[in-house]
């Protein structure tokens, strides 16, 4: 579903950098709202209560209500060549806590769902091991599981922010970005199982859809905390999410964690394919490119208000929500601004905190109508900050799509309405 109106707004397209000089709202000391007692959707008697509703036969798979439909992921239809090699985006403005429900989780592909027969599918693993080896799902899951919730960030999220503000929505700016309880066997046991010989150093995952994704993997990493997973928030894979068998690579670039998992070849030296050459390298301004920048750093984004969630309500008391992640770890402390990053109040964290997963943030406060620029800014536990993005584009210039972690602006104006902005 592409949602045309709101993927990119042409009057907010590289606009020019507004000077930050709003002012901020109170923050609130208790938030609450009431309407008059003689409200007649509460006194009278609706339809709701006249009527049984369906039973418990209705819905053998559970879906959310007709009045959710909205809360759907959303693609930009000019970004990418076609549908096989898109991108569709989570809607985070419409989720509240860490995790993100199966159905919202952001698709990439670069070759279109691989549609598999678990029964047929098979895990090889070969190269520089003492025994070549081939599983299938029901062997695999034989193995030792564990439960971990993370984030899977795309190394392109934000990506079209680099050179000024462009897509109006988070859903569109930081959508490619989800969090989920992952359930699968570590990396590691079935490494073991195979024997590594002396001389293995990396490992290189390849996907069995069209495209056969592959990505050199460092043994340390694939060591220490990666996962072949079958199952996420409980149930199985997704087919969008790689059923039935994907790689989950804690912290680093989604185009890491390989989907449609079918090989893992142990060697001594990195391969340097398509997707760690030709693309997902980040290029510097003088033209040369970065190469193994794996880890996704500190980042957040302020979900609500936000431009497909404007202010409804007026004045008074209200919650500014958002979501902050860092591929090092867990996230220590977000700190939120109303006017442009010239003054910051700490915001509450809340719910659990988990390394390398998604952290929810609130701070609460008492709009009083004026215009605002707020800001989110995220620090993780090894102190590492999230920059603006003019830090940002002086270090690496603007040429790149990648690694884009860059404080986000939103201009909030009296009427509640909301646009994707730069401040200076």
């Amino acid at each position: 579903m592409t949602d045309k109106t709101n993927s990119k707004t042409p009057g907010l397209s590289r606009r020019s950098l507004l000077k930050a000089g709003f002012a901020a709202g109170a923050v609130a000391g208790t938030a609450g709202a009431a309407r008059a007692a003689g409200d007649p959707l509460i006194t009278e008697i609706q339809d709701w209560n006249r009527y049984l509703g369906d039973g418990v036969q209705a819905r053998p798979y559970g879906t959310p209500s007709e009045y959710e439909a909205n809360v759907v992921r959303r693609d930009v239809e000019w970004l990418t060549a076609s549908t096989e090699s898109s991108v569709n985006f989570t809607p985070l403005h419409e989720l509240d806590g860490i995790i993100t429900p199966n159905g919202l989780c952001f698709e990439r592909h670069h070759g279109g769902i691989a549609d598999i027969n678990p029964a047929d599918h098979r895990l090889m693993i070969n190269g520089l091991v003492d025994s070549p080896l081939v599983f299938t799902m029901e062997d695999l899951k034989r193995f030792p599981r564990e439960n971990r919730v993370y984030f899977l960030e795309c190394a392109a999220n934000s990506g079209m922010e680099w050179r000024g503000s462009q897509l109006n929505g988070c859903q569109y700016t930081h959508g490619m970005v989800h969090c989920v309880m992952y359930t699968g066997v570590p990396l590691k046991l079935i490494l073991e199982e195979a024997g590594l010989k002396t001389n293995a150093k990396w490992v290189m995952p390849e996907g069995a859809d069209a495209s056969a994704m592959t990505r050199s993997i460092p043994m340390e990493k694939a060591l220490d905390d990666c996962l072949v997973a079958f199952k996420m928030n409980g149930e199985a894979l997704r087919p969008e999410q790689g059923y039935p068998l994907r790689l989950v690579v804690p912290g680093w670039e989604g185009n890491m964690w390989v989907k449609w998992l079918r090989r893992i070849e142990v060697g001594d030296e990195p391969w340097h394919q398509r997707e760690e050459t030709s693309k997902y390298t980040d290029l510097l301004e003088n033209g040369k490119a970065r190469r193994f920048t794996w880890v996704m750093d500190p980042k957040s984004v302020i979900t609500s208000p936000s431009p497909q969630a404007p202010i409804s309500h007026g004045k008074g008391p209200m919650v500014i929500s958002g979501v902050a992640w860092s591929g090092n770890g867990r996230i220590k402390r977000v700190d939120v601004s109303l006017d442009g990053g010239r003054n910051w109040k700490t915001a509450r964290l809340d719910g659990p905190s988990l390394s390398k997963a998604m952290h929810r943030f609130y701070l609460d406060i008492d709009w009083d109508g004026s215009d605002m620029l707020i800001q989110s800014r995220a620090m993780d536990e090894h102190g590492f900050f999230q920059p603006t993005k003019n830090e940002l584009r002086a270090a690496r210039g603007e040429n790149s799509i990648y690694h884009n972690n860059g404080i986000q602006t939103w201009y909030v104006k009296a009427d509640g309405m909301v646009e994707n902005v730069e401040v200076s």
